[in-house]
């Protein structure tokens, strides 16, 4: 990107999106996507591939893949907010909005191994949690 001549209001918005949490980076690039008609080549981060009319109809045919979804945080919500951490690489802020949006995916996308093995870390803090 540093070979690209942005104009300065383009620096602006640049600077802008680097200050924005995760979870609303991947809000307005499904946002974009949907006004412009247009997909990101590059897969997101936390949530797998970018949201698609494909992606969606891939994991529907084949059954092989799983979304994680957190359904009830418990009792110990600090502990589950930590799991949600280390499981999807967010930061504290936008852990804790997860957790307490529930029910929220925490991993979308995933081979079955993985979900059960991210559903048994986030069920022994005691989160409610199902897969999909």
């Amino acid at each position: 990107m540093s070979d690209l001549e942005l104009s300065k209001d383009a620096q602006k918005i640049m600077e802008l999106v680097e200050t924005l949490p995760v979870l609303e980076l991947s809000n307005l690039v499904k946002a974009l996507e949907e006004k412009f008609g247009v997909s990101a080549a590059a897969s997101m981060m936390v949530a797998g591939p970018a949201a698609g009319g494909a992606a969606a109809g891939d994991a529907d045919a084949g059954d092989a893949k799983k979304t994680v979804m957190l359904t009830g945080a418990g009792g110990q919500k600090i502990s589950v907010i930590k799991v949600v951490r280390e499981i999807t690489g967010l930061g504290l802020k936008e852990a804790k909005d997860l957790v307490d949006a529930a029910p929220k995916a925490v991993k979308e996308n995933v081979e079955m191994a993985e979900a059960q093995d991210i559903k048994k870390k986030l069920e022994e803090v005691g989160a409610s949690v199902e897969l999909q």
